[in-house]
């Protein structure tokens, strides 16, 4: 659905993006993620044919960028923009008849959309007299009203409550599950950790790293479990497979030899008492992306969280 080969983009000697390359296929929620400054946005921007790249090549549904291709395109910015004296219901119907919607289709659509969103009884409102999180909700009703293709998603979450996000996270499935692809763009690498199914992490313009989160997770997680177990804890002292027993009172963190699984360790703690919990550490993404940049050699541009 999107393909991004070695793309450059420079500004006055700086390298914004570089040599970036990554293809996202349809029903996938793919996470463009890394710090402030990374260079994301302006990759998005690339994608949406804002600005061009000096180098490299796009592909959107397997063509170059056009007109008829930004119309199955639904995108959110990061910088938020709505006519804040327009009425809601107003400004989604102008909005939805832009990507060609007819009137009478969009207004039931945006209907429907604000009912979704707990808004169906600020549609004669106007923007301005809306909170942020409200005028966020409207900005994202915006960006899927005319059932894009490709969703593209800048810091989606931004200025939204728990709930809000939950509601949002919920649609954002609901497009994956429909054959959509959502790429989310965003330096809060935790609200994409449990949503997305692959990942591409950039620091200073440059991949760090890719793939799906599952695999990358599994390169990068510590082998280390921790268990709560009844019985001889000095039993797990002295086996060959295990480096390192950290008692902590109620649960004991095992620190596992290259050859030694998980899941003997479970057999081993069953065979000797009884296991009330059991989990398999692993490290976030946050902290796999720091783990990664300094095995590069470099450093983290920016506040990453």
């Amino acid at each position: 659905m999107l393909e991004l080969k070695s793309i450059v983009k420079r500004y006055d000697g700086l390298t914004a993006v570089d040599s970036l390359s990554l293809v996202i296929e349809p029903g996938c929620i793919y996470g463009l993620l890394g710090p402030n400054g990374a260079g994301k946005t302006t990759t998005i921007r690339m994608i949406m044919g804002i600005i061009e790249p000096d180098e490299g090549e796009i592909r959107i549904f397997g063509e170059a960028f056009s007109e008829s291709v930004k119309e199955r395109i639904g995108y959110l910015p990061e910088e938020r923009g709505l006519y804040r004296r327009m009425k809601v219901l107003d400004l989604l119907v102008f909005l939805g008849e832009i990507k060609g919607i007819p009137a009478r289709t969009a207004s039931e659509r945006a209907g429907r959309w604000l009912e979704r969103v707990d808004l169906a009884g600020w549609a004669d409102k106007t923007v301005e007299s809306l909170s942020k999180g409200m005028q966020q909700k409207i900005q994202f009703i915006s960006t899927v009203l005319h059932d894009p293709q490709l969703v593209i998603l800048d810091e989606p979450f931004a200025g939204l409550d728990p709930i809000n996000t939950q509601l949002i996270k919920d649609i954002i499935i609901e497009m994956k599950e429909k054959g959509r692809a959502v790429v989310l763009s965003t330096h809060l690498m935790d609200q994409v950790e449990k949503l997305g199914e692959r990942i591409c992490l950039i620091n200073k313009g440059r991949k760090v790293l890719e793939g799906a989160i599952a695999d990358v997770k599994m390169q990068f997680s510590k082998n280390v479990v921790t268990m709560r177990f009844s019985g001889d804890r000095a039993v797990f002292e002295g086996h060959p497979g295990i480096e390192q027993v950290r008692d902590f009172g109620r649960e004991l963190s095992l620190t596992l030899g290259p050859d030694m699984k998980p899941n003997d360790v479970l057999r081993f703690a069953i065979d000797r008492g009884k296991v009330e919990k059991f989990e398999i550490g692993e490290m976030s993404l946050h902290d796999i992306f720091i783990a990664k940049v300094k095995e590069d050699g470099g450093e983290v541009d920016n506040e990453v969280s």
